[in-house]
């Protein structure tokens, strides 16, 4: 049957819906943009059951095949709370520095997936960290090693698309030295052709080597690889065709980020920005949250087709691309969904090997059964996250958690939970718990970012008798420590991390 001019349009267009429910303004949505694919976000997400059922009934409802699409990384980003294994995040596969490890949690994530009904998965990361910080890419990244992180990446792209699922190695052509979230702001990188060639780009032509799928490109601005320096790598033609396809050969899916990120947002309109990227080279263009915002970018992309300003023969040769990928499965589902359970013993072995101890000049590690006495434990409250990013179950009672995992120890063990921002309330009840404890154990949640935590932090370092510093998420926050604190991290604040470095401080696992 012939494609109309809107149905191939729509083939690119990648959008995301409300709801655990598929409902008539939801199948209007797709009607209207004739959108090839769906993301799927941890708003979208009750249980495997209720997601199966979901893309059944859109797929059903609209009478045709979708891409099927999930940001699936590990650690920090993670959409689907059950039937998945939670990872630690890709910095602690690589402080292993065991490849082994990234080939069997893809093989791992493949089987899941694939039971959950993905296509495409937009992991893993290939961003080459640099020793600057890095607020958005940070624990994400396999580390500042270009060759590590392409051995780790490759591994995983090849065991990933060996399951059924197909990769993207992302965020091209590297943005592990922005010094801004491009999900809020606009990042600049001002690296050379050369130093790209040298570091950032190298995981990259690996993954092409390897067979990867598909490449995600970046938001950030790189006013030396663009004869148009305001020009971001979205938007670019000489980074996404020039390069990725004519220099370095890659013939799979060029997918763009989400175009209702902050840094689009800064660059005009989205309707514009789906034109500009579509004309930098990209097959794939994602609308992730807003309905208006995706209404906008298939007009925007119908005009510019109509006006000739975009090529019809382009278009053509894009969704020739975008069908192959979706030709590699025939079946929606494969297998019923349930953990597998390899899945949570990696994990935990990644987590236990990854834990580092940043400073211990006291050598109070692990701890003696004299300090073990009265511990305090001031933990985050992450439950609070649970509307933005997904939270494990273990965390919907942080106290309950501390008492499952340390409950069987015969020393006390008090926990007070603070709010990330927190109050001068918590402040005062966390540095009471801390005036009467042996040892302070302070879970340390990105404090750089928030004043009242570095308050919190520097309340403890006054009330504590002896103070334990874990960092999650990201540890920038080691510039902290004072020479007599002790300082450890995971490289993450999923559950398997936090026990691995409370196995860490006791001498335990």
């Amino acid at each position: 049957m012939p494609q109309t001019l809107e149905d191939l349009v729509g083939s690119k267009l990648v959008i995301g819906i409300p709801g655990t429910k598929i409902t008539p303004e939801i199948v209007q949505q797709f009607k209207a943009t004739h959108a090839g694919g769906v993301i799927f976000y941890r708003i979208n997400f009750e249980s495997p059951a209720q997601l199966r059922k979901m893309i059944s009934d859109l797929e059903n409802s609209l009478g045709r095949k979708l891409l099927v699409c999930v940001d699936h990384e590990g650690g920090r980003v993670i959409m689907y709370r059950d039937g998945v294994t939670i990872f630690p995040d890709n910095l602690a596969f690589g402080k292993t520095g065991k490849v082994e490890y990234a080939k069997q949690a893809g093989a791992i994530a493949a089987k899941e997936l694939r039971a959950l009904g993905t296509d495409i998965n937009f992991a893993p990361v290939l961003d080459v960290l640099a020793t600057s910080y890095s607020p958005n890419i940070g624990i994400r990244s396999y580390g500042e090693d270009w060759k590590l992180v392409s051995d780790m990446g490759t591994a995983y792209i090849q065991a990933l698309q060996a399951g059924g699922v197909s990769a993207t190695a992302k965020h091209f052509p590297g943005s592990g030295p922005a010094s801004i979230d491009g999900h809020l702001k606009l990042p600049t990188i001002n690296s050379t052709w050369e130093e790209m060639k040298q570091v950032h780009l190298q995981p990259f032509i690996r993954s092409i080597e390897a067979g990867v799928d598909v490449i995600m490109s970046s938001h950030p601005r790189y006013p030396r690889l663009d004869p148009n320096p305001g020009n971001i790598a979205t938007f670019s033609k000489r980074i996404m065709t020039d390069c990725l396809r004519g220099e370095l050969g890659f013939k799979g899916v060029i997918s763009s980020d989400d175009l209702e990120m902050g840094a689009i947002k800064e660059m005009g309109p989205i309707d514009a920005a789906a034109v500009k990227t579509v004309a930098a080279g990209h097959d794939l263009v994602l609308s992730c949250h807003d309905f208006e915002s995706q209404l906008k970018c298939f007009r925007g992309l119908m005009e510019a087709y109509k006006g000739k300003t975009l090529s019809t023969n382009d278009l053509e040769e894009s969704v020739d691309r975008i069908n192959k990928l979706k030709s590699k499965r025939s079946k929606r589902f494969e297998g019923m969904p349930s953990i597998d359970p390899e899945g949570a013993k990696l994990a935990a072995k990644v987590a236990s090997e990854a834990v580092e101890v940043i400073q211990d000049h006291e050598k109070m590690l692990p701890l003696s059964s004299k300090l073990r006495q009265d511990i305090g434990i001031v933990f985050p409250q992450l439950s609070s996250f649970s509307s933005k990013i997904m939270i494990e179950k273990s965390f919907e009672d942080e106290i309950g958690f501390f008492h499952e995992i340390l409950g069987h120890l015969p020393e006390k063990h008090v926990t007070e939970v603070y709010g990330i921002t927190p109050s001068e309330e918590d402040i005062e009840n966390c540095s009471n718990l801390a005036n009467r404890s042996t040892v302070t154990l302070f879970f340390c949640f990105d404090a750089h970012l928030h004043p009242k935590q570095q308050a919190l932090f520097a309340m403890l370092q006054k009330s504590a008798r002896k103070l334990v510093v874990i960092f999650l998420r990201d540890p920038y926050d080691r510039s902290f420590l004072r020479p007599k604190d002790v300082g450890l991290t995971a490289f993450g604040f999923r559950r398997c991390q936090i026990e691995a470095v409370v196995n860490k401080i006791y001498g335990e696992g």
